[in-house]
């Protein structure tokens, strides 16, 4: 009598026989086949694994080891030589920008030392007396020529005042743009470069309502003025350099904003006396 599948089952659980063994009574229990064809089920589903075919090919042997090998040293050379032209290039790069920032110290430098031998060869109290202004004016009208000083002490600024404007002096000294002559009835304009702190009007940034800008004229006077107005305007606006100025002295400092180049930054201050 055949084997029932419960039965078999039975048997393993309280018998713990080998598996193998246990798939062979289920085999047995549930066909009708005996001997050598049960046999052969079995061995096949127990003891026979399955094959695994792996082809090989001699073309793994066959790779040029040596062409690879200068190849590979071949591309390196040539990395190795990039990175060496990005460095010299970048440094050659650097080294021009390094060589214009000294050059453009150095023409700063040479501007500034213009401008102080102006300012160390003008001497107001000896030059010029009180009789002789409108004489020494009318000498030298023809020609620019230094017409006084601005000082002002909060930003260390000490400069002569060139008489007339253009590019050429406007590399010496500031210079008067637009008005009177200094300490005279009027809005005195004066107009100076904007060196980013190499000088001249750079510093201007930082003066505020209430601060004084000292003006000596040729004869060697001097007359505090008082700043009341501290703006930025567009290039184009000549507003500022009005001389309906009701009587007063005054006077008007222009010069490129520290910011923006196309804006100009204007300096309005008068003397209270008048």
């Amino acid at each position: 009598m055949p084997y029932s599948i419960i039965d078999c089952l039975f048997l393993h659980l309280f018998l713990k026989k080998n598996y193998k063994n246990w798939i062979f009574y289920l085999i047995k229990a549930n066909t009708n086949l005996k001997g050598d064809v049960m046999n052969e089920i079995l061995y096949n589903k127990i003891y026979r694994k399955p094959k695994i075919y792996v082809e090989f090919s001699n073309e793994i042997a066959d790779i040029p080891y040596e062409e690879s090998k200068k190849s590979f040293l071949i591309l390196n050379i040539m990395k190795k030589n990039k990175y060496k032209l990005q460095f010299f290039v970048s440094f050659f790069i650097a080294l021009i920008f390094i060589v214009i920032f000294i050059l453009n110290i150095i023409k700063s430098n040479s501007k500034e030392k213009i401008s102080h031998t102006l300012l160390s060869n003008y001497k107001l109290t000896t030059s010029y007396g009180n009789n002789s202004t409108s004489k020494a004016i009318n000498v030298v009208d023809t020609s620019p020529f230094v017409i006084g000083i601005i000082k002002i002490d909060k930003i260390a600024l000490n400069y002569p005042i060139i008489s007339e404007t253009n590019e050429e002096l406007l590399k010496i000294s500031v210079c008067k743009f637009a008005g009177p002559m200094p300490n005279e009835i009027g809005n005195l304009c004066i107009a100076g470069h904007n060196y980013i702190d190499n000088k001249f009007f750079s510093r201007l940034n930082e003066l505020s309502v209430g601060d004084i800008i000292e003006i000596y004229d040729l004869s060697g006077s001097k007359i505090n003025y008082t700043i009341f107005q501290k703006q930025i305007v567009d290039s184009t606006d000549l507003t500022c350099t009005n001389q309906n100025v009701m009587g007063q002295k005054q006077i008007t400092l222009i010069t490129c904003s520290n910011t923006n180049n196309s804006k100009r930054l204007i300096i309005k201050a008068k003397n209270k006396k008048t």
